[in-house]
């Protein structure tokens, strides 16, 4: 499977806002949007992402097509890394390599990245990219409803 980055498009909203509301993913992202099905919000974290110079967000395409999203943002002076694969594609290799191609354009060193702790899969994604347990924490949890231990990860 070929995997690349690109930037966005409007076009693409569609498709992010379906995968991002899909309650499996959701329920194993865990820290998600309050309210996963309020489209108007998500087009405004949407657009705001778009615009906003200090955030690297690429569409992942998966031969071709849209698989999901990948970025690397700040947050309290922290550069952090988040993906979202549409789980129609989980478990092919396509996190991983968007991933691994999103870590190779960003020249932030430590990267940081956050998991919840009963999300193997990503974790293992985190992993395979080279990021290592730095630390954990408890907090509210949207998608899952009750506070949810959250790994930190970084890569040197």
């Amino acid at each position: 499977m070929h995997v690349r980055l690109r930037p966005p498009t409007a076009a693409d909203a569609d498709a992010a806002f379906a995968m991002m509301r899909d309650p499996e993913s959701v329920r194993m992202a865990a820290f998600t949007a309050a309210d996963p099905d309020d489209r108007e919000a998500f087009d405004a974290r949407w657009s705001r992402h778009l615009a906003d110079s200090g955030i690297l967000m690429r569409a992942v395409e998966a031969d071709g097509e849209f698989a999901g999203t990948v970025a690397a943002f700040t947050i309290d002076g922290d550069r952090e890394v988040t993906y979202w694969i549409r789980r129609a594609l989980w478990g092919r290799g396509i996190a991983t390599a968007a991933l691994m191609l999103l870590v190779a354009a960003e020249p932030t060193r430590p990267l940081h990245a956050r998991v919840a702790e009963a999300n193997l899969g990503s974790r293992r994604v985190l992993e395979r990219a080279g990021f290592t347990r730095a630390g954990s924490e408890t907090s509210y949890a949207a998608g899952a409803g009750k506070p949810v231990v959250e790994l930190l990860l970084e890569l040197h």
